[in-house]
């Protein structure tokens, strides 16, 4: 590698370590991801109205996003553990066949809060998927992203509206 400098996971050897964020001031941080999960339109009436047969898909998908942002340490290499302040996960219907889900964190600390954001989002998304995926084999996760940050040194930053 020529310039791994710019590359705060390596060292000046090239080699993978976790960036001391000891000399950084702690700030509020929050982070806010989406991802989607598409289904049959007769899947998404199904859960919508509470017959699927394993129960509240939502309460379960909501409960799987909040534990999995609480343990992205454990999930991904070099990731900090983190004292979160707030996990909060959202599910919604989107007719006629999605479902949009709504993952936010935060802390007041000395590093970010994104990949906890993404990593309940995507553990919501995968939960919801395998609770539906004996009574709808064509489901999909699309479009993992990250919505909004706010905090530290890099400030904010705002997804770009789609259509």
């Amino acid at each position: 590698m020529n310039d791994t400098a710019a590359l705060t996971h390596l060292d000046n050897h090239g080699h993978a370590r976790m960036v001391d964020v000891g000399d950084k001031p702690d700030t509020h941080r929050e982070a806010v991801a989406e991802a989607w999960v598409r289904m049959k339109p007769e899947t998404l009436t199904l859960i919508s109205a509470g017959g699927h047969p394993k129960g509240d898909v939502f309460a379960v998908a909501r409960i799987a996003g909040i534990m999995a942002a609480k343990r992205t340490h454990e999930l991904i290499p070099l990731c900090h553990p983190l004292l979160l302040t707030a996990v909060s996960v959202e599910l919604k219907a989107v007719a006629p066949d999605s479902v949009r889900i709504i993952a936010s964190a935060a802390l007041n600390g000395a590093t970010g809060v994104e990949m906890e954001a993404l990593t309940a989002a995507s553990i919501a998304a995968l939960t919801l998927y395998d609770m539906c995926k004996a009574v709808d084999r064509s489901l999909q996760i699309d479009w993992v992203r990250l919505l909004h940050k706010s905090g530290g040194r890099s400030g904010l930053y705002q997804a770009e509206v789609t259509a």
